[in-house]
């Protein structure tokens, strides 16, 4: 599914469900061919780069600094300090890339012609709009990553920590890794998936013609217009599809990639 295409879901009142999408993906694919299905992946790697690498970064310092304070220095945090850091990490990422985030969003649901490319959005929404619109959306944005990256976060060093109290490995095996991010992507996006909406709408509200304004004004016309479940959870099944796949992936690279530089480290140390 094209990015544009996952956007849509979320910013249009149009009725959506997965099998239309799964059509729509394979339309695409006989029409303009396999590698025509990661069009404008560009434009979200620009996001997705800063972002994770701000919030897995973010994350190991807030778990040794609460490791310090509670004194559990290099062993699983108790549960509520391990819910806590990965918020803290999810919303230290959040604010520093939101702007690229907005523009991600304009550039998801407007013709090619109105942006050029992403410097144009920035300097377009500025320009016509004002600085403080590329923070639009902000406050349910942050209010969503809350639970999306504590409960993330929470759910992998949990099932982590379980895996190896009752396996006796103190490293799950890759699968293992992949199995677990992805339940800690299904809990974590369900839970913070009607924000995200509301987020959507609110950052594309200056094209589509709607003037979203606050949070529960939004929800509120959602619901009045779409429903609970057409509108706040709209797009959501494919979501459980893509969601637990790239968190799986994430969390799996992340923590291979960390035992790794590890490694390479102490052979650093070792060959001295």
């Amino acid at each position: 599914m094209s990015a544009s295409q996952s956007h849509h879901s979320t910013v249009s009142s149009a009725r959506f469900s997965a099998k239309e999408a799964y059509r729509l993906i394979y339309r695409t694919y006989l029409q303009d061919g396999f590698f025509s299905l990661w069009r404008g992946n560009s434009a979200t790697m620009v996001r997705v780069i800063p972002y994770a690498a701000i919030q897995f970064c973010a994350h190991e310092q807030y778990k040794s600094l609460l490791g310090d304070y509670y004194g559990f220095q290099g062993k699983v945090l108790p549960p509520l300090p391990r819910l806590l850091a990965g918020s803290m990490a999810g919303i230290t990422a959040a604010m520093l890339t939101y702007p690229l985030d907005m523009v991600r969003a304009r550039m998801a649901v407007t013709p090619k012609e109105m942006y050029s490319n992403i410097l144009h959005v920035f300097v377009r929404i500025s320009r016509e709009e004002g600085l403080k619109t590329l923070y639009r959306g902000f406050t349910p944005t942050i209010l969503g990553v809350v639970p999306y990256a504590g409960l993330s976060f929470f759910t992998y060093e949990t099932l982590k920590k379980l895996h190896a109290e009752r396996s006796g490995r103190a490293q799950p095996y890759s699968y293992e890794r992949l199995a677990f991010g992805a339940c800690a992507g299904l809990i974590g996006q369900s839970a913070s998936y009607p924000l995200d909406v509301v987020r959507r709408r609110m950052q594309t509200a200056g094209v589509t013609g709607h003037t979203y304004g606050t949070i529960l004004g939004t929800m509120r016309e959602i619901m009045s217009e779409e429903g609970v479940i057409r509108g706040l959870y709209k797009g959501l099944s494919m979501n459980w599809v893509k969601g637990p796949i790239a968190v799986g992936i994430s969390f799996t690279t992340f923590d291979l990639t960390q035992i790794l530089l590890r490694k390479l480290h102490e052979m650093g140390y070792a060959s001295r």
